[in-house]
């Protein structure tokens, strides 16, 4: 029996900075008509409170980061919510409602102009700005997925080895 040709693996590379958040309000053009306010909003929340942003897209996926700390935040736009995912967000007091097991990235799904407005929000974002988000060092890029914190998965990652 002959084997079946293996998949080549692929890796999660970080996003490449763009040269302006123009890439984002192209982005922020093809959502949805009832999550556009939602996500703009959110936008400008990121934007006002977080100075020295870097901006991409990577995955159909806004990504805002900082040259210091890496991507710290992530915006996806869906039919009836948006995610606002914050890399590190595990280290937020209190952090973000959602997540995967392991993983210090946490996310809330936000689904009307008042709750991407409201104080929970704000303070996360607040947060974001101070902790360290998706760095990709160079020679993780050929080898596993990035690590994000040193909570769970770096662990787990030396265990494996």
């Amino acid at each position: 029996m002959k084997a079946k040709p293996r998949k080549p693996k692929t890796s999660k590379k970080a996003p490449a900075a763009a040269d302006g958040h123009a890439v984002i309000e192209d982005w922020i053009k093809n959502v949805k008509a009832d999550m556009r306010p939602i996500v703009q909003r959110v936008d400008e929340l990121i934007r006002r409170t977080i100075p020295g942003l870097q901006y991409a897209i990577k995955w159909r996926i806004p990504f805002y980061g900082l040259p210091e700390k890496g991507w710290i935040i992530a915006i996806a736009a869906y039919t009836s919510h948006v995610n606002v995912t914050f890399f590190g967000g595990a280290d937020f007091d209190p952090p973000p409602p959602h997540g995967p097991g392991g993983r210090s990235d946490r996310y809330v799904k936000v689904t009307t102009l008042e709750e991407a407005q409201g104080p929970m929000m704000r303070k996360w974002i607040k947060q974001a700005g101070r902790v360290r988000g998706w760095v990709m060092r160079v020679h993780e890029a050929k080898t596993r997925p990035p690590r994000r914190s040193n909570h769970g998965s770096a662990a787990r990652h030396a265990t494996a080895r």
